[in-house]
């Protein structure tokens, strides 16, 4: 993923306000960011931890989610799997929850789905970043094939909080 810009990560918000991505936060560390590593940027705010955020290159626009989520001391002790890159975690995975776009998001239409709490999926499937002893399953798939999954998954997640 190419490095993104604060303006063009709060111009790419699909589920909220142009106010309210104004008002967010953004990582003040964009430029330290391993983005050849990254196939999506993804933070909680540290002044709102039940507040994510993600963004990401999805045919050939950036694209970002304003989500919610529990806070760090309402993770559950249970083994949890994401459902955008498979890595397990005991406390590490959170239901996120997005508004979906457009008047259904007005409506209070949300989309959910299991993410890592962290939003570190694509530095746990490349193996930068890890998640404890069996928290990635033994898979025959090769890196590029567990990185397309986890694109799918995303993108996936994206055209439901937009449908």
């Amino acid at each position: 993923m190419e490095p993104l810009t604060e303006q063009e990560i709060r111009g790419a918000f699909v589920n909220c306000t142009k106010g309210e991505a104004k008002r967010l936060s953004v990582p003040r560390d964009l430029a330290e960011r391993p983005w050849d590593d990254l196939d999506f940027l993804g933070w909680r705010d540290p002044q709102a931890p039940s507040r994510a955020y993600l963004a990401t290159e999805l045919e050939g626009r950036t694209v970002a989610l304003a989500m919610r989520c529990p806070d760090a001391s309402s993770w559950q002790s249970r083994r949890s799997m994401c459902s955008m890159c498979t890595t397990t975690h005991t406390g590490g995975v959170s239901l996120m929850v997005a508004a979906k776009a457009g008047k259904a998001g007005q409506q209070g239409n949300s989309v959910g789905a299991y993410i890592c709490s962290d939003l570190a999926c694509p530095l746990y499937v490349r193996g930068k970043k890890d998640a404890g002893a069996g928290a990635r399953l033994h898979e025959s798939l090769t890196l590029e094939e567990k990185i397309r999954r986890t694109v799918v998954n995303l993108a996936a997640f994206i055209a439901k909080v937009t449908a």
